[in-house]
């Protein structure tokens, strides 16, 4: 049977009609009606003459009736049929509607864990009203629900990890980095240790530390996709508590208790604050640019109060400073830069630390005299909700520099 059929059916100008045959089983579809081929050879229209006994017309294309070839294949002895046929020449028939069936659910089984872990800090959230309860978080978790959804739509997953079972070995790997943020402050080096069982992991370029960036990035209320250069990733990673190593992550202050230089700016690094005790500073104005410190250091020198400034995304320097003042019994007054951006950040340390604003409100943003356009999205002011919307209305930008004047003077002593 196998030489007759191959003589048949097996030769090259054939291939065709086997190949779209074998597609239609593969499919789960009938051996029924006609397929076509476009531009046929000569050699292609004389072997299916040759085939079915008969003239196989001149249109543009060829034409053959499947039916009719099943037919012929019968009555020839050759094989049981066009279907048997199919599988002597090519193998056996896959169901590639049950193999993508299987497919979905070795993704879907993938997935599983971190689904799992995201409904359950979803339920967290609900259950537990005050957030500072959670570990003072930068973001509510419920913006990893947009990230999760990002990760299909990017496919960045199936980029990293092609197939399900390696992927699911990813996945599980980043639950566990994902259970540790945000983080009051760790070492990247440690948390890669501890949660993946290899302190590289999650170093610039590892499988697992592009998507738990991206995880953090969403946390931090900032794009999901990373941009370049090792500062913005500094940033995100510190943004969720997280830090690159101890000495290049700093924090710039004015007037705190133990400056080693009264009036003078001073940089602390984290390594210095992680063995530093809680310090009561009293009132502590905040300021969203070093431009403020410098002017402060300028005008006031050693008669400024306390003055940190968070230098835009608080750095994991600035969140342990803050975190100390806190547990020092500090309080704390922020103004920032009016975009969303500045926004954004003044959020971040509203939900950490708490702040009263300082004229960083509605009624100082309208005061303040701008002409630069306001782009972006618009973020909510918890510390005072009419700000965000007049920031909508008027949509000007004002930099801490134009008011810098009446910053200083409420700095300055009575």
């Amino acid at each position: 049977m196998s030489d007759r059929l191959t003589r048949l059916l097996g030769g090259e100008e054939l291939a065709w009609l086997v190949d779209r045959a074998r597609t239609r089983l593969e499919r789960g579809k009938p051996l029924t009606g006609s397929v076509s081929l476009a531009g046929a050879t000569h050699g292609q229209r004389r072997a299916v003459e040759t085939l079915l006994g008969r003239r196989a017309g001149s249109g543009a294309s060829l034409s053959v009736s499947l039916e009719e070839v099943d037919r012929v294949l019968r009555a020839s002895g050759a094989c049981d049929g066009l279907a048997q046929a199919v599988a002597v020449l090519r193998g056996p028939i896959r169901d590639l509607t049950a193999l993508a069936a299987d497919r979905d659910t070795a993704w879907r089984t993938a997935f599983a864990a971190l689904d799992t872990h995201l409904a359950d800090r979803k339920a967290l959230d609900g259950r537990v009203a005050d957030r500072q309860d959670l570990g003072g978080r930068v973001a509510d978790r419920q913006a990893l629900a947009g990230w999760r959804g990002w990760l299909d739509s990017s496919g960045l997953v199936r980029r990293l990890a092609p197939e399900p079972a390696d992927a699911g070995s990813l996945l599980d790997r980043l639950v566990a980095v994902l259970a540790r943020l945000p983080s009051t402050g760790v070492p990247i080096g440690r948390l890669a240790a501890e949660t993946c069982g290899d302190a590289h992991a999650l170093d610039d370029g590892r499988p697992v530390a592009t998507l738990a960036l991206s995880a953090a990035r969403a946390l931090a209320g900032l794009p999901y996709a990373a941009e370049g250069g090792a500062d913005a990733r500094r940033a995100a990673w510190a943004a969720v508590g997280v830090h690159l190593d101890e000495l290049s992550s700093l924090v710039l202050s004015l007037g705190l208790p133990g400056d080693p230089t009264p009036g003078e700016p001073h940089v602390r690094t984290l390594r210095q604050l992680r063995r530093a005790e809680p310090i009561n500073a009293g009132l502590v104005r905040l300021c969203e640019n070093p431009v403020v410190v410098a002017a402060a250091a300028d005008d006031l020198g050693a008669a400024c109060p306390p003055l940190v400034c968070v230098n835009g995304r608080p750095s994991a320097a600035v969140w342990r400073l803050l975190d100390l003042l806190a547990a020092g019994g500090s309080s704390f007054a922020y103004h920032g830069d009016f975009d969303w951006g500045g926004v954004a950040i003044a959020a971040a340390v509203h939900e950490r630390v708490g702040f009263t604003p300082w004229r960083y409100d509605a009624a100082s943003y309208q005061r303040a005299a701008s002409a630069a356009p306001l782009a972006g999205r618009a973020v909510p002011t918890p510390w005072d909700p009419p700000l965000s919307e007049a920031m909508r209305r008027r949509a000007v930008r004002v930099e801490e520099e134009l008011v810098l004047s009446d910053l200083l003077s409420d700095l300055a002593p009575l």
